[in-house]
């Protein structure tokens, strides 16, 4: 990679992040009393994993989760809490990289790997959560019932929908924007 192209690359990545935490301010679906909401915060993330690859595609995510952490709305409730709901959450839907469109040219392909990089980095996001969920947030849980069932309802209820739309979304933007998928 020449010098070129790495400033690209960090110019990029700024931007994915910027775009993230925009699109995260902009909460159509706030309707989960103890923190949550669906966004759109998926999508440039996983356009740059699509574009870029899996570490700038990271770097963009923890850039988000560290800057979600300061802004106003953000909860702490324990530096491990802290970790487990923003840098690491949004880090880990870089992970989307892990699949490359690069050299497919084939649509059912290309719906394919979008499908599988954006579950698997949704998933692995819904895990983060649960993980703190399950550590910093029992007292939550209602009387009788599993502080594990209880976490994976809560975060699935608003981290699932997102990774379906997000999902729709950037199937949407690869056929109609195709460029934004490939770099230089």
């Amino acid at each position: 990679m020449n010098q070129r192209s790495k400033v690209i690359t960090l110019v990029e990545t700024a931007i994915i992040a910027a775009l993230a935490i925009v699109l995260n301010l902009f909460t159509p679906f706030q309707l989960w009393p103890n923190g949550g909401s669906v966004t759109l915060t998926m999508v440039p993330i996983a356009i740059l994993a699509f574009r870029r690859g899996i570490v700038p595609a990271i770097t963009a995510g923890l850039i988000t989760g560290l800057i979600l952490l300061i802004l106003p709305g953000a909860f702490y409730a324990h530096p491990i809490q802290v970790i487990l709901d923003y840098p690491l959450a949004f880090a880990l839907l870089g992970v989307a990289g892990w699949v490359s469109l690069k050299d497919v040219n084939k649509p059912s392909s290309q719906i394919i790997k979008v499908v599988m990089g954006l579950f698997v980095a949704g998933v692995l996001r819904l895990f983060s959560h649960f993980l703190s969920g399950v550590i910093f947030f029992a007292e939550y849980a209602p009387k009788g019932q599993s502080v594990y069932v209880y976490s994976l309802v809560y975060n699935a209820s608003y981290i699932l929908p997102e990774i379906i739309i997000s999902i729709i979304v950037v199937i949407v933007l690869l056929y109609t924007a195709p460029k934004l998928f490939h770099s230089e």
